[in-house]
């Protein structure tokens, strides 16, 4: 018996404004958008996903006591040198690793995620370099 799959069509490029919003409702939104699920041609082992561009990072919304109980943990590679920092300090230091990290948790651990990350655009500010794609904004409200 012979099978067909659809070949994925190219990706658009969406814009998520995170001022104001929660980590976990951007985290979702662009987590879903990368992974393809909002398509009827959903298909797991494709890419088939979008380009997601988000911007203002360093506006997201956070509960006052989550800046303190969220650790970030890496280690260096050395023996006792586990390096910690605050969700505060990270989204002083480097806001959008804040972002890529919890969309990078969403994603499944598979050879894809790599790719699928690779469309993941992520900003502290508004200014963006992807004027020329004209991404559509997508709202995080259902």
């Amino acid at each position: 018996m012979k099978t067909s799959t659809i070949k994925p069509s190219a990706p658009l490029w969406y814009l998520i404004d995170a001022d104001g919003q929660s980590l976990g409702k951007v985290a979702v939104k662009a987590a879903m958008m990368l992974r393809g699920k909002h398509k009827v041609t959903f298909s797991p082992h494709q890419l088939c996903g979008e380009h997601i561009v988000i911007i203002n990072a360093a506006k997201l919304k956070l509960p006052p006591k989550k800046g303190m109980r969220k650790v970030y943990h890496r280690h260096t590679g050395y023996p006792g040198n586990m390096k910690h920092a605050s969700l505060t300090l990270m989204m002083e230091k480097k806001p959008t690793y804040v972002i890529e990290n919890a969309v990078k948790g969403m994603l499944e651990a598979n050879r894809l995620r790599q790719e699928m990350m690779r469309r993941l655009h992520v900003y502290a500010d508004d200014k963006h370099e992807y004027e020329p794609q004209k991404p559509q904004s997508l709202s995080l409200t259902r």
